[in-house]
């Protein structure tokens, strides 16, 4: 039975991924014992040789990057440099969870090799973080696949993401308020994301970006309209007219290739993902 290193598996993702793995036959290793210190070399030498490592861990929530950039940016780097340093020490394949790096981009939809950079500090650790991978592939033969996760969303997904404040702001009070209703962005349903991780763990071709979007945008307005309706509120709508730093005001995923090499494609689009969520 091949062996899957999961760090971060008491995360959103990480706890929606131990449960999508069940189906697989696969031995699930985690490393959410706080006695782990991933920043430390030591933790990672106690950790059996696997197969596989999903590398999960990190700080991920922007907002908190603007806050602290050097400890977002330090604490990242330093876990993926360590992963891959397991990774070379074991030959194990490693499978890294990026995230939207192409800034405001002209072209829509967003191909893999379009320009990439970095909007805010989360970006930029998940930036220099894949040029880490990119360097350990080509000069010490770690086997990784990158994947550049767009909107992600699901249950349990933390309150302070928009889809959870929306629903949260319908389930318990008379009154929605937002930062900003016309921001578009392109969303992914958690499975949707764990279905790609298995592909990428069987990936056997030469490709190693793949974007994992849904190929559809919409708007704050629109997922305020679609989650009312799931729910069966009206509630008045309050745009505050916050425009965020560095604002990036539509994402749409190019996904041909993860369709083409990795055989994946999204089985949920937004309402049904919604719905999902409610009925969970």
């Amino acid at each position: 039975m091949k062996k899957i290193l999961i760090t971060g598996s008491g995360g959103f993702v990480g706890k929606n991924l131990i449960r999508f793995l069940k189906d697989y036959s696969f031995q699930i290793i985690e490393t959410k014992d706080k006695s782990f210190d991933l920043k430390l070399n030591e933790s990672w030498e106690q950790i059996e040789k696997c197969d596989y490592l999903i590398h999960l861990a990190g700080k991920s929530f922007v907002p908190n990057s603007w806050e602290e950039p050097a400890k977002f940016i330090e604490n990242n780097i330093l876990l993926i440099t360590n992963a891959l340093e397991y990774c070379k020490v074991n030959k194990t394949k490693l499978i890294f969870l990026s995230s939207y790096l192409y800034g405001n981009c002209k072209k829509l939809p967003i191909k893999e090799n379009s320009p990439i950079e970095a909007t805010n500090p989360y970006a930029l650790s998940k930036l220099l973080s894949e040029k880490l991978c990119y360097f350990y592939k080509n000069n010490f033969q770690v086997n990784n696949i990158i994947l550049r996760v767009f909107n992600l969303y699901g249950p349990g997904q933390p309150k302070d993401y928009l889809l959870s404040k929306i629903t949260n702001q319908v389930k318990n009070e008379n009154i929605i308020k937002v930062d900003s209703l016309s921001p578009k962005r392109d969303y992914v349903y958690i499975d949707d994301l764990c279905s790609a991780i298995v592909k990428a763990i069987n990936y056997k071709g030469d490709e190693n970006i793949f974007n994992i979007g849904s190929g559809k945008s919409y708007s704050v307005k629109e997922i305020i309209d679609f989650i009312q309706n799931i729910y069966g509120t009206s509630f008045d709508i309050k745009e505050k007219e916050i425009i965020r730093k560095n604002e990036i005001l539509n994402t749409i995923a190019d996904i041909n290739l993860a369709k083409k090499e990795l055989g994946w494609f999204p089985i949920y689009d937004l309402k049904e993902g919604l719905k999902k969520i409610k009925n969970f």
